[in-house]
């Protein structure tokens, strides 16, 4: 039986600076395997030029519409075409200081209006130091928090917080294991049976083969790297 192709999410964060640069950079990412996740000033554009891969966005609000400055709902995501919505990355939990309690209320509403979530779960190198049971005490504490009352299919990003535009990835074994640890408690303790889970983390294409061979591990989400066009179609190759 032919291995389930691996879905690459490419997070452009705060990047590029042009619409025109945006489109460019669309030309070399366009892939079935693929997730691109632009700005959001730039989603119409990217989403209208898309022709294989999805259209997801870097975050989203928990209210439809209302006095709620600079947000974004799911419902706006969705007019763009959006299918897919990045939630709790580590540098909105780290530099906007978004608690778990708020998380939780940007997946409920994203769930109930028909977008994929990819939830972004890790640990700082303060807990990692004490090892990998450790981390996944940390992450199952955001888990638990940030799924309650989410039911369905799930994705979820582990991206431990010490890795991310390091230039240091995690060792893939030691992700692999946290990735079966993730998809064990989501089903057991939260019960969610249908849970994809992908690394983050400093993801290149020198190293993204050695993560995507181990079964547990259902794809990637990259950063950086994903706004290098050759870069970005080597990771795309290790999709399968």
């Amino acid at each position: 039986m032919k291995a389930m192709s691996k879905l690459i999410v490419a997070n452009w964060k705060l990047h590029p600076l042009s619409v025109q640069e945006a489109l460019r950079v669309v030309k070399a990412s366009d892939h079935k395997h693929a997730v691109i996740c632009p700005p959001f000033p730039f989603l119409s554009a990217v989403g209208k030029a898309l022709k294989r891969a999805a259209l997801g966005a870097q975050d989203v609000f928990w209210e439809e519409e209302g006095p709620h400055t600079g947000e974004v709902s799911a419902a706006m995501l969705k007019t763009f075409g959006a299918t897919y919505v990045i939630i709790g990355h580590s540098e909105r939990r780290g530099l906007l200081g978004e608690p778990d309690w708020m998380i939780n209320k940007k997946m409920r509403a994203a769930q109930a209006a028909g977008l994929r979530t990819i939830l972004c779960v890790g640990e700082p190198k303060a807990i990692r130091k004490h090892g990998i049971a450790a981390a996944k005490k940390y992450v199952a504490k955001q888990l638990k928090q940030d799924f309650a009352g989410v039911s369905g299919r799930v994705i979820v990003a582990y991206e431990p917080i010490w890795a991310i535009g390091t230039g240091v990835a995690d060792k893939p074994k030691e992700s692999a294991e946290m990735a079966w640890f993730i998809k064990s408690f989501c089903r057991s303790s939260l019960g969610l049976s249908r849970v994809q889970v992908l690394y983050g983390g400093s993801v290149k294409a020198n190293n993204t083969r050695r993560f995507l061979e181990h079964a547990e591990i259902d794809g990637a989400l990259v950063g950086g790297a994903s706004l290098k066009g050759g870069e970005f179609r080597k990771i795309l190759a290790h999709a399968g």
